[in-house]
């Protein structure tokens, strides 16, 4: 078993290129740019939400506060008539990218954590590169790439999408992966 403790600079190191290789894809090579589409008359949707002074918050609609209302005339016409669904509010005001930046590193240091505790009670002291990069980076695919498959389920995200938002998750999982198996206590 490897102390906890030991893996502190590959948990650092990780983190750290999984942001910046973040980073590339977003801003740099941009692929996610067309994942969005602008709402048909923005003005005036925007001016009908405003009107109704939505809190920040998601919502759904056309929205039923149980389960056993979704089989009533009134709500199935609704959803048949639409549209149905699902609206993120954020603050008013320009985004604090500052914030959303450092949650995301923080996240990051948090999966190569989690991956550390796993990594370290289950691969020994002097493991070969290739087993420790293969159950780093297994698990680290789980938590990157096999997650993004939840917002297509529940969220109606196109699929073209999440796969790309699943490729990312792979990148990053490859990046932490080599750095776990490159840095791994001998």
């Amino acid at each position: 078993m490897v102390a906890l403790a030991q893996l502190w600079i590959p948990i650092v190191v990780s983190a750290v290129l999984v942001f910046v290789v973040s980073c590339l894809v977003h801003m740099v090579i941009k692929w996610h740019a067309v994942d969005y589409k602008p709402v048909p008359n923005e003005d005036d949707v925007r001016e009908v939400l405003r009107k109704n002074r939505l809190a920040p918050g998601s919502y759904f609609f056309p929205y039923c506060k149980n389960m056993k209302d979704m089989a009533s005339p009134e709500m199935v016409k609704k959803h048949v008539e639409g549209p149905v669904g699902y609206v993120v509010v954020r603050p008013n005001g320009a985004p604090n990218m500052g914030k959303y930046l450092g949650a995301w590193f923080l996240y990051c240091v948090l999966v190569s954590f989690c991956l550390a505790y796993l990594a370290a009670h289950t691969i020994a002291k002097g493991t070969a590169y290739l087993e420790v990069f293969r159950v780093v980076g297994t698990a680290g695919f789980l938590v990157y790439g096999v997650s993004q498959l939840l917002d297509a389920i529940w969220k109606s995200q196109r699929m073209s999408a999440t796969i790309k938002y699943i490729a990312d998750g792979l990148m990053y999982a490859l990046v932490t992966a080599g750095v776990f198996g490159w840095l791994w206590p001998r």
